[in-house]
């Protein structure tokens, strides 16, 4: 007879290097050296490896979200300024709602990633079991306030045309019903990520993807019978990808081979003091970076909105191929985060930096690949989106100045996900207070006003923001005082 798994070889678990190193002490968490070598055994080559592994579902996921996100805006862009326009304006009033969720999973991923690598299983799977039930709320809750609210909110944004506010609100509010299913699959992602599983969360957010591009097409369009609900259209393809990823993400969640599975035993619906106080003290200063980020990006954004609706079309098709450059950074942030979080978790600090440095030599290389194309193709980029010349000769110039930062944004991006994952978020909210809340908008504001450089005059703004925040953390990361900068409270449960 076949001799039965126990339990702990029938869990998922994603292997790495850390896994096969003995564990640190505790005293070991305020010791690292920056000049540490390698332990025995250990190459350059297994940790980016283990790098790679984790990162690479994250790009793949990552980037072909923001390919859905770009083929949105290509194709309302082709219904006109008014559309790219209104879709613009709900950008950022979204992610402002979205704070409280995004913060919150910064703090769940952190923490499932310190128990991952401490052995801690039940206390992994308490965490998603508090942040879940936290999500469901959260999301619930603002997607309601921004349903209540839409008007004033678009309004506030800077829509001036009666058709731009009209489409621009219906737009929003049908996103608002996709919050509530966003809250709870980014609280599963940020689990499978801490525990160093990227693929899953591919997985489904590719499924979700498809779905969103091929109604797109059809329910802007009018395709196979649909009535042709132009960016109506557009929004619901978005929720109805949104909600077959939160189905998805529930059933791999809920896998009884998952290291953090989500369960709900008797008696389980009741908050945990210890667990949520944990992930507040990652999550609050996480939220306090992200309100002073969307504040100072609305600020930034209105302003650009005041130079006319040509200028702002031609800010969102650029700030869309922006983000696309973001999700190298992001996704080796993702392995930065889960496995600094991991070797903290397991004592030992010296892997924690060598895992980080190796990780933004990385990013930098693939940062170089992607400044290089943009910089020689920006007017094919541009013409993707658009036709208008007027568009295209404008863009040319800010995609110039994208292709300038990307070295230094993919760093500040890595490094900043190491930092959050030693739970060092306190540090990483000021610097985006100071630039983003302040650097950003006042320059820009400064030198539309005082020098009339118009829209480039607010793109130097944007350049000078991500090189001043890269110089900050990248001074921090240095200063090694990340790796003390977070305890875990202590539960008495096991």
């Amino acid at each position: 007879m076949a001799q039965k798994t126990t339990k702990e070889q029938q869990v998922k678990k994603v292997t790495t290097t850390l896994d096969s190193l003995p564990a640190g002490s505790t005293e070991n968490i305020g010791k690292v050296d920056t000049k540490a070598t390698l332990p025995d055994g250990v190459t350059s080559k297994m940790l980016y490896s283990d790098i790679v592994t984790i990162a690479w579902p994250a790009l793949v996921e990552l980037t072909l979200m923001q390919l859905t996100s770009m083929f949105d805006t290509m194709q309302v862009s082709r219904l006109g300024a008014w559309a790219t326009s209104a879709v613009g304006l709900t950008t950022q009033p979204k992610f402002l709602l979205a704070t409280a969720f995004t913060a919150l999973n910064t703090g769940t991923m952190a923490l499932v990633g310190r128990y991952r690598g401490s052995g801690e299983q039940e206390k992994a799977k308490r965490v998603i079991r508090q942040s879940f039930m936290l999500n469901t709320f959260f999301g619930l809750f603002f997607a309601i306030i921004g349903l209540i609210f839409a008007t004033p909110l678009i309004k506030f944004m800077g829509a001036t045309e009666e058709k731009v506010l009209i489409e621009g609100v219906k737009y929003f509010q049908i996103q608002m019903f996709g919050m509530f299913t966003v809250s709870m699959t980014s609280c599963i992602t940020s689990t499978l990520r801490g525990c160093g599983d990227s693929k899953t969360a591919m997985k489904y957010n590719m499924t979700s993807n498809v779905i969103n591009v091929l109604f797109n097409w059809i329910l802007i369009n009018g395709k196979f019978g649909f009535p042709r609900l132009e960016v109506v259209g557009a929004s619901i393809a978005t929720v109805m990808g949104q909600t077959v990823a939160l189905i998805m993400a529930i059933r791999a969640i809920r896998k009884k081979n998952q290291y953090a599975r989500l369960e709900f035993p008797k008696g389980s619906f009741r908050l945990d003091r210890d667990i949520v106080t944990n992930i507040s003290r990652i999550g609050l200063p996480a939220m306090v970076e992200q309100l002073a980020m969307r504040f100072g990006v609305i600020v930034f954004t209105k302003t650009i909105a005041g130079l006319g609706t040509t200028a702002y079309a031609t800010h969102t098709i650029c700030m869309s191929i922006q983000s696309m450059t973001f999700m190298n950074g992001q996704a080796f942030a993702t392995s930065a985060t889960s496995l600094v979080s991991q070797s903290l978790g397991k004592g030992r600090p010296d892997m924690a930096m060598h895992y980080s440095k190796r990780t933004q030599r990385v990013g930098m290389a693939t940062a170089a690949c992607i400044a290089i194309c943009i910089f020689f193709f920006n007017k094919f980029l541009l013409g993707l989106y658009t036709p208008d010349q007027a568009v295209i000769t404008a863009g040319s110039a800010l995609l110039s100045m994208i292709a300038l930062i990307q070295p230094f944004q993919a760093s500040q991006f890595i490094f900043a996900g190491a930092l959050r994952g030693a739970g060092d978020t306190k540090f990483t909210a000021m610097v985006t207070m100071l630039t983003v809340m302040l650097l950003r908008p006042g320059l820009a504001i400064f030198l539309i006003n005082q020098f009339d450089l118009g829209l480039n005059g607010a793109w130097y703004a944007l350049v000078a923001d991500q090189l001043v925040r890269t110089s900050l953390v990248f001074y921090r990361y240095h200063s090694g005082k990340w790796v003390t900068s977070f305890k875990p409270v202590q539960s008495k449960k096991n």
